[in-house]
C-alpha cells in the first residue's frame, strides 16, 4: 500500500477546497453509518424477528466499537503513517458494510456493527492528525472548520436518505449505499491525500509507550483541562439529542414533523458560526475565538435557564440551543488546535484520546439526563447550562496552568 509523500508545515499546502471536501468526506463516515440506520430500525425488528431493543443494541454496539477504535488506531498512524492506517479502517468499513448488507441474525450484525464501528474510527481520528501535519495553530482550526462544516451536512441528509432507501429497496440498502461511499472516499484518499507524517517523526509501536502517552496528556492539567473543554461543551449538545425531542413535540406541542425543522436550525447554527471562526481564527487567534465560543456557549445556558424559569415557552427555548450548538465547532476545533500545537509528534495518539472524552463525557451525560424525569424541561436546560460552566472551567485552569508554567 503506497503510502506517497510526507508534508511538513515548511511545506503547508494553501487552503484548498477539494481537499477539505475530501476530508470532510471521509469524516462523514460515521455519521452516515449511525444516522442512515435510524430510519430502518423498526423494519429491521419486524424482518429480523427480534425486539427493538435487540435492534438498539446494534447501534450502541457500534459506538463502543468507535469509542475503542479511537484509542488505538490513533498511536497506530503515529508508528505507521496517517494514510495506510486511514486507508485500512475504511476499507474495513466497506466489508463490513457488505457483511451487515447480507446477515440474517441480530447477534452476528451487533458484532459486526461493533467492528465496523472500530474500522470507522480510524477515518475519524486520523483526518484530525493529517490537518493537524498540514497546517499550523491558527490553520488548524480555519481548516477544521471548514471540514467540520462538510461532515455536519451528514447528520442533515443522512435519516431522510436512509428512510428512502430503507422504504424503496428495504434496509440492507443502506449498507450497500455505505459500502459504495466507502469506496469513493478510497478512491478520493489514493488521489488527494498525500501521507503527512514523515519518517523520522514516527514513533515505534509500543503498547507500553502508548500507555505513557496516555498518562503524559491526562497528567497535564493544560491538556486534560482542554479534552474536557471539548469534551463537556460537546456533551451539552448530547443533552438536547437525549431530550431535546421529547421537551419540543410532547412539552411544547411540536408535531413530529415539524421538528425537523428546528433540528435544522442547530445545523444552520453550527455552519454560520464555523464560518465565522474560518474568517477570524487566523486574524485574532485560536486562543481569542476559543474564549469567544466559551462565553456565547455560557450566555445560552444562561438563556436557557432564564427561558424556563420565566416559562418563556419553546422560542424562549430554540434560540438558545441554536446559540449553544451553534458554537461546538467554534471550541471544538480551537481546543483541539491548541491541544495539538503542544505534541505535534503524536498529533493521532492527542486526536484518539481527545475523541475518546468527547464521546465519553457525552454519553455519561446523556445516560444521566435520560435517567431523569422525560416529561419535564429541566433536565435538558440545567445539564446544558452546567455543561456550558464545567467547559468553561476546563479551560480556565488549563490556561491558569500555562500561565503559571
Amino acid at each position: 500500500m503506497s503510502t506517497g509523500h510526507a508534508l511538513s508545515h515548511d511545506s503547508s499546502p494553501r487552503m484548498d477546497l477539494l481537499l477539505f471536501i475530501i476530508l470532510g468526506a471521509i469524516g462523514a463516515i460515521t455519521p452516515l453509518a449511525i444516522d442512515m440506520y435510524l430510519p430502518a430500525m423498526p423494519v429491521i425488528a419486524r424482518d429480523l424477528g427480534v425486539s427493538a431493543g435487540s435492534v438498539q443494541m446494534t447501534l450502541t454496539a457500534y459506538t463502543i466499537g468507535f469509542t475503542v477504535g479511537q484509542l488505538i488506531q490513533g498511536p497506530f498512524s503515529d508508528s505507521y503513517g496517517r494514510r495506510p492506517v486511514m486507508l485500512l479502517g475504511i476499507v474495513l468499513f466497506g466489508l463490513c458494510s457488505v457483511v451487515c448488507a447480507s446477515v440474517n441474525d441480530i447477534e452476528a450484525l451487533t458484532y459486526i456493527r461493533a467492528a465496523q464501528g472500530f474500522a470507522g474510527a480510524a477515518a475519524a481520528v486520523v483526518i484530525q492528525a493529517v490537518v493537524r501535519d498540514m497546517f499550523n495553530q491558527e490553520n488548524f482550526a480555519k481548516a477544521m472548520s471548514f471540514i467540520t462544516l462538510v461532515i455536519t451536512l451528514a447528520p442533515l441528509v443522512a435519516p431522510m436518505l436512509g428512510g428512502h432507501l430503507a422504504v424503496l429497496f428495504g434496509w440492507r440498502s443502506i449498507f450497500w449505499v455505505l459500502t459504495g461511499f466507502a469506496g469513493l472516499v478510497i478512491l478520493m484518499v489514493l488521489w488527494k491525500i498525500p501521507e503527512t507524517l514523515k519518517e523520522e517523526n514516527r514513533q515505534p509501536l509500543n503498547l507500553k509507550q502508548t500507555l505513557k502517552n496516555y498518562w503524559q496528556l491526562c497528567q497535564s492539567t493544560r491538556s486534560l483541562g482542554l479534552m474536557l473543554c471539548g469534551g463537556f461543551s460537546f456533551a451539552g449538545m448530547f443533552s438536547f439529542l437525549t431530550a431535546g425531542s421529547f421537551v419540543y413535540v410532547d412539552i411544547y406541542g411540536v408535531s413530529p414533523d415539524k421538528f425537523g425543522y428546528l433540528f435544522g436550525l442547530n445545523i444552520l447554527g453550527i455552519m454560520l458560526m464555523t464560518s465565522v471562526n474560518s474568517r477570524f481564527v487566523k486574524k485574532v487567534g485560536s486562543i481569542t475565538m476559543l474564549r469567544f465560543g466559551l462565553f456565547m456557549q455560557f450566555v445560552a445556558g444562561l438563556g436557557l435557564l432564564v427561558g424556563w424559569f420565566c416559562d418563556w415557552g419553546l422560542w424562549g427555548t430554540v434560540p438558545f440551543v441554536v446559540l449553544f450548538i451553534g458554537m461546538i465547532s467554534t471550541i471544538g476545533s480551537n481546543a483541539m488546535g491548541l491541544l495539538m500545537s503542544g505534541y505535534p509528534h503524536m498529533a493521532g495518539t492527542v486526536s484518539s484520546l481527545a475523541g475518546t472524552f468527547r464521546f465519553g463525557v457525552g454519553s455519561v451525560v446523556g445516560i444521566i439526563v435520560a435517567a431523569m424525569p422525560g416529561d419535564a424541561v429541566w433536565p435538558m436546560v440545567f445539564s446544558m447550562a452546567v455543561c456550558s460552566v464545567l467547559s468553561g472551567v476546563s479551560y480556565w485552569v488549563s490556561e491558569k496552568t500555562s500561565r503559571s508554567a
